[in-house]
């Protein structure tokens, strides 16, 4: 509730206006049955025409000034709601853009979309609620008991059980209502979830012919959802009538009250039934607007949930995750010398990596008889380092809710420029391992060091900034080719789009379609071919320029001779970059300048083909299953 508030007061000018009319049209309705009272009990009484006249005239002003009123709560009231409706979704967009891959898999983006549409129009239509109904039904409720209390004062002690009895049942209702909207909104998170599945594998149900599987996958979760809603209106079906009953019960004591104490006249007790109407329909849209109200808390709550959610991942610096400190412990990790992950020597790692003479800072101790360094020295250090530089030091991750790390400690460092092939079996830790360097997760332990800088120091968008990532499963969207590579840089030429496409052999069948870069594309690239989308993927990475390019199995579609010419054109325009190429095929990684092979989360080899093929049996095993014998 506190949310709507919030949401409320930002645009009280308007609310106000709103509310400011609404109570016009309240007091316009109020009036009318008093002075048909007048009109019965004064003028055809008394047979006086002119009071008659005078009276009509007086209710016709009156129900034209509710008719303006009535019109303008509706436009201010339904304005206010939309844009507030239109900022909470906002923010909720931008929140979620702030949120890690471990926070998004912990929402699920099912229940994310259903918190961005259905709840928000929940709480939406209940803020234009409050401006049509909410306020209006009180106030008509309580002018309504007291103007009848004013017509027929021996009235007062009916009123009052009356409206305790219509309270108790309100509560109730209220009571009873909101687990039941709040299972139905978790209910609808999961009709969401199964139809955005559906939709999206549609090609594999088809293929498989799992029609029947999936409709009825569907078939029981729009059940449950009709099981939570049936039973949030079973609520709304008792007590809705129970306080219709209690009402027009007042109403058949009242007419007996005055028949037999036959106080006062035919008018006052046709405004006294026409009030008791009014007291019902107050307490009939109170009823409604509490129902509502409960579903609006329900989802203001989940929306809320989100907007509370803590990123997995901030900007903020770690105190002591500096790359002297993890230097100090001994964690060198670098050139020149042998790299040991758990207790193996890997073959031939000095001849991999070498020692870099561009002028540089070595990033170790040497000749530091403490090991320790000054604040200046650790920040020149850091600003002689390349920005493409990557080090990964004791590095261990694991998914949330999993007890086996996906990477177990991974040390290694790939220098500015240099190409490194990143090869294993399936479910190796492959892709996590890359997915470390962008910062899509955060390392569990270790150190994740880029430039010089441990990433986690780094603000996000400046890490971002250098790096290009094409992943395994290439993503297109909405909109023109050319809009779709300019993701990469905005303002790029259409020289560069053509260049960078070219390298990546897209131009060749972009230029065979009739609007060339100008053609429109589906939803995800639905009219391009798998290989298609994904030579646009790395043409999109490629025009970016950046200095770290991680190219995640994205080559998976296409055949070898089309991949050998796509590697190619990535060789030719990534000179200068650091590239981090992941694959399954020994033959796209043979000719990087260092080979990283992965079993079972853990690096059990890094260096060239042949030092690899000489002491790394896993690498080994993968060259005889795809090439067939070890001929180098």
């Amino acid at each position: 509730m506190k949310l709507m508030l919030h949401y409320i007061k930002k645009h009280r000018g308007m609310f106000l206006i709103a509310v400011v009319f609404l109570t016009i049209e309240t007091f316009a309705d109020l009036l009318q049955p008093t002075f048909m009272s007048y009109i019965v009990d004064r003028g055809v009484k008394g047979q006086e025409l002119g009071l008659i006249l005078r009276y009509g005239l007086i209710m016709l002003g009156i129900t034209a000034a509710g008719a303006v009123g009535a019109v303008v709560r509706n436009i201010y009231a339904s304005r206010t709601s939309q844009l507030i409706g239109k900022e909470i979704r906002l923010a909720i967009y931008e929140k979620v853009q702030t949120l890690s891959y471990e926070n998004i898999d912990r929402l699920q983006p099912a229940s994310i979309i259903t918190r961005i549409t259905n709840d928000v129009t929940q709480m939406q239509n209940f803020i234009n609620g409050i401006m049509r109904i909410m306020l209006k039904a009180p106030v008509t409720c309580i002018g309504a008991v007291a103007l009848i209390i004013l017509q027929m004062p021996g009235l007062l002690p009916l009123m009052l059980v009356i409206l305790v009895c219509a309270g108790l049942l309100i509560y109730g209702n209220m009571r009873l209502g909101y687990p039941r909207f709040d299972r139905m909104q978790k209910k609808l998170d999961g009709l969401n979830r199964t139809s955005r599945e559906f939709l999206s594998a549609i090609r594999v149900v088809k293929a498989f012919r799992a029609e029947e599987q999936e409709r009825e996958k569907f078939g029981e979760a729009s059940g449950q959802l009709a099981e939570a809603g049936i039973s949030s209106m079973r609520v709304m079906a008792v007590f809705g009538p129970l306080i219709n009953l209690t009402v027009n019960t007042g109403i058949v004591v009242m007419l007996w009250l005055s028949g037999q104490e036959m106080t006062g006249g035919i008018g006052r007790l046709m405004a006294c039934v026409n009030y008791m109407t009014q007291v019902l329909f107050a307490l009939g849209m109170v009823s409604n607007i509490l129902n509502s109200a409960v579903r609006a808390v329900a989802s203001s709550a989940r929306v809320q949930e989100i907007l509370d959610e803590v990123p997995a991942q901030r900007e903020e610096a770690s105190a002591g995750r500096d790359i002297s400190d993890a230097e100090e412990k001994g964690d060198t990790g670098l050139c020149g010398k042998a790299e040991s992950h758990g207790g193996e020597k890997f073959p031939d790692a000095g001849e991999a990596w070498g020692s870099r003479d561009l002028g540089t800072a070595e990033v170790h101790t040497e000749g530091n008889a403490q090991g320790k360094e000054s604040a200046w020295e650790r920040e020149a250090l850091r600003e002689q380092v390349p920005a493409g530089d990557i080090m990964f030091r004791q590095v261990s991750f694991a998914y949330a809710g999993t007890s086996r790390a996906a990477v177990q400690e991974a040390t290694f460092t790939v220098r500015a420029g240099e190409t490194v092939g990143i090869i294993g079996p399936t479910g190796s830790g492959k892709s996590t391992l890359v997915n470390l360097v962008p910062r899509f997760y955060d390392a569990t332990q270790g150190q994740v060091i880029v430039g010089g800088q441990d990433v986690t120091q780094m603000p996000m968008a400046q890490l971002r900034q250098r790096i290009a990532v094409v992943p395994q499963k290439a993503l297109l969207f909405t909109g023109t080719i050319r809009e779709n590579l300019r993701w990469g840089d905005k303002q790029a030429t259409l020289e560069e789009i053509c260049r960078a496409a070219e390298a990546a052999c897209a131009e060749e069948f972009v230029s065979k379609l009739p609007e060339g870069y100008d053609t429109q594309l589906g939803q995800g690239g639905v009219n391009l071919s798998g290989g298609q989308k994904q030579r646009l993927s790395i043409a999109r990475a490629l025009l970016k320029k950046p200095q770290i390019l991680i190219l995640d199995d994205c080559t998976s579609a296409l055949d070898a001779t089309t991949e050998a010419r796509v590697l190619a054109g990535i060789r030719r325009e990534s000179a200068g970059m650091t590239v981090l190429l992941v694959s399954q095929r020994i033959s796209t990684v043979m000719k990087a300048d260092h080979i990283l092979c992965m079993e079972d989360g853990r690096i059990c080899g890094f260096g060239s083909h042949q030092a690899l093929m000489t002491g790394c049996e896993p690498y080994k095993a993968i060259y005889r299953s795809q090439i067939g014998d070890e001929r180098r």
